[in-house]
């Protein structure tokens, strides 16, 4: 995945390091707060609503 620096995950949408694991394939940016759920070679990007859902915005790599 060319998303990978070192063992750390680079967020798709902002470009920061600071992505943490949520659980499973579940990933969250703490900078611009959307989680990165990786499946395979595939990666989606989903917004947080107020509500708590996810919304999904885009796939992206």
């Amino acid at each position: 995945m060319k998303r990978m620096v070192g063992s750390h995950m680079v967020c798709p949408v902002c470009g920061k390091r600071t992505v943490g694991k949520i659980g499973g394939h579940h990933y969250y940016c703490r900078e611009c707060c959307h989680v990165i759920q990786k499946q395979g070679d595939q990666i989606k990007v989903y917004e947080i609503s107020e509500d708590g859902k996810l919304t999904f915005l885009r796939t992206a790599g």
